[in-house]
């Protein structure tokens, strides 16, 4: 699907045990951002968003002790230990880390830009409360794999890092910074090589081939890994059949909807059908009924395909002010084309049927996550796009503690990590996100990060985030 893979761009470990970060193992770099570095804290007071769906709680307080959650419930009956570092968050609210699905550490731009985020995605994914991601597809992976070893041994600031390797595609993409498999034997060889360098997912493109797809599948199961899909060539509904683990971006990636389809072939005009297609008539059923049955999951990655959608709001100051000057005037430029047109690369009825097949999905019983996926034109920034995910399922008609659910312990499942993260409870590790404000009355409040505890240790957003004013584009 060359047309979705220009305009749109949609491109791009699960350890035995995950690493813990303690104060006194950080290095330099790390804790000039550190603004909490007891053993023992509690946030008292807060409005608490728990991750497992529940409805908010007011008035509750949450301990901490040696990077775990040790109580949370209500003020009025959780004891604070004495000597504990005590926030009073009166009027703040608390969500577990943000569990980012779909984010690369590379990001794509305006005017064909294309870097490595080695410095500035790190920093702005930790700064937004996302404190676990899976990368989901590689551009360098080994500019990835020493990212994520310098992150574990504390020397870099950013989330927890599960990696993928680089994408896999059919001969017909061109390659590019993808690998291309064009036999079942290559999909094995590549598979076992990217396994063996420590990847526990697979990134499958959209012009892989049916036996090709299936044989990394089967390949990486036996490996212990999973694989996903950003898919084209090969519908969900076969992708399901073929035993992947979870599809990415949702209805207008899915060729299942396009009349006449060949085996094998990715449909050029398929983005533009897909859009005036009915997300709630028979072969979406169809689809998601499939899923279902399979427990497949689905990525939501709204944020990055809204900057294609005429007059939405996508030029908020603080992503442009991350922005590099020259990457934010040429995103600008098309943004302005784009809204004085009226034309944008996805019509305003795709990205609402976007919004509608993601609440079919999870009505009928399907487990969606969320990811930023930092590409397109630019306006889906690292940890920034994932904050505006949840402002864009609220607006998709899930519930606020459902969108939150959706970014945090939905991921975590996904992940094999659920049982460590992604929710607020005892014996969990400490990863929390604190908002000034009220999220469930006010949804732009998930911009309005304080805080973001990543085991235990609190890092101060603000400073996080003015490191990397600017640099966006750059590195």
């Amino acid at each position: 699907m060359r047309s979705l893979a220009t305009l749109v761009g949609l491109v791009a470990m699960l350890p035995a045990t995950l690493p813990a970060q303690r104060p006194d193992s950080l290095g330099d770099e790390v804790r000039k951002f550190v603004a909490v570095d007891t053993s023992v804290v509690a946030l008292t007071h807060v409005m608490l968003f728990d991750g497992t769906g529940a409805d908010p709680r007011a008035d509750q307080t949450i301990v901490i002790r040696s990077g775990r959650i040790a109580e949370a419930g209500p003020a009025a009956s959780v004891t604070v230990p004495d000597g504990a570092w005590t926030m009073d968050l009166t009027g703040s609210t608390v969500i577990p880390g943000i569990v980012g699905m779909h984010d690369h550490l590379f990001y794509t731009a305006a005017g064909g830009r294309a870097v490595q985020m080695s410095y500035t995605g790190p920093r702005l994914y930790l700064a937004s409360g996302v404190t676990t991601i899976r990368t989901t597809g590689g551009r360098s992976p080994y500019a990835e794999v020493n990212l994520k070893d310098n992150i574990d041994r504390g020397v870099t600031p950013g989330p927890r890092i599960h990696l993928t390797a680089p994408y896999i595609t059919g001969p017909e993409e061109g390659g590019g910074s993808m690998a291309v498999v064009s036999s079942p034997e290559e999909a094995r060889r590549f598979v076992a090589y990217w396994a063996s360098e420590g990847a526990t997912w697979i990134k499958a493109y959209t012009d892989i081939h049916r036996s090709e797809l299936g044989a990394a599948i089967r390949e990486a199961h036996k490996r212990g890994i999973k694989v996903t899909g950003h898919l084209c060539s090969v519908s969900f509904r076969e992708a399901v059949a073929l035993g992947i683990d979870n599809l990415e971006h949702g209805f207008l990636t899915a060729s299942d909807f396009e009349a006449g389809k060949q085996p094998d072939v990715c449909p050029v005009n398929m983005f533009g059908d897909n859009s005036k297609v009915d997300a709630g008539g028979a072969t979406a059923d169809s689809v998601i009924a499939v899923m279902v049955k399979a427990t497949v999951p689905m990525t939501s990655t709204l944020a990055v395909i809204e900057p294609f959608v005429a007059n939405r709001p996508t030029k908020e100051p603080r992503v442009l002010n991350a922005m590099a000057p020259a990457v934010r005037d040429d995103y600008l430029k098309l943004r302005n084309r784009i809204d004085s047109t009226g034309q944008g690369f996805i019509p305003a009825e795709g990205f609402k049927s976007s919004m509608a097949f993601e609440k079919r999905f999870v009505d009928a019983g399907g487990l969606l996550a969320a990811g930023v996926d930092p590409t397109g034109i630019g306006g889906a920034l690292a940890g920034y796009g994932d904050q505006r995910n949840y402002e864009l399922l609220v607006e998709a008609g899930f519930a606020p503690a459902r969108a939150v659910q959706i970014m945090t312990l939905n991921g975590a499942r996904i992940l094999g990590v659920d049982k460590q993260l992604g929710s607020v409870e005892k014996g969990k590790r400490a990863d929390l996100v604190v908002l000034k404000g009220d999220l469930g009355a006010d949804p732009t409040v998930i911009r309005s990060t304080t805080t973001v505890f990543k085991d235990g240790v609190g890092y101060d957003s603000a400073k996080l985030i003015e490191s990397v004013q600017g640099r966006v584009g750059i590195d």
